[in-house]
């Protein structure tokens, strides 16, 4: 009878420490899959970090945003990218960028998520 209890023992941790060890490994999984959506970028922009660098060289200048579809902005479509108002970027850091939406009845900043941009560019029209 003893000798059936240290078996169900030795199967009982080696039960445990696989559980923790499968535990790990779907924490490490979840990390990467949220460092990988962080990496990735627009449709124009293969990372991230290329999208940034384009974002920052373009703050203070007006610019045309388009946004994903499902994202969409009532703001940035009614007046920011036509003839009636303009974008301008303030600032921009790893995840928002603020942006002043100027209309005729005055001005508006809004914070943007990167994800929601699928391009941005300098809006030659309004210099």
């Amino acid at each position: 009878m003893q000798a059936i209890q240290y078996v169900a023992l030795i199967f009982g941790l080696l039960g445990f420490i696989g559980y923790c060890q499968l535990s790990t490994l779907k924490q490490r999984i979840s990390a990467l899959e949220e460092q990988l959506s962080k990496i990735q970028g627009t449709t124009y922009f293969e990372t991230r970090q290329a999208l940034r660098g384009q974002i920052e060289s373009l703050i203070g200048k007006p610019v045309t945003i388009e946004m994903k579809e499902d994202l969409e902005d009532a703001d940035i479509i009614s007046y920011g990218n036509t003839r009636h108002g303009s974008n301008t970027i303030l600032e921009a850091d790893d995840d928002w960028i603020k942006v002043r939406i100027d209309t005729p009845k005055g001005s508006r900043e809004k914070l943007i998520r990167m994800e929601s941009l699928l391009s941005i560019c300098e809006d030659k029209d309004q210099q």
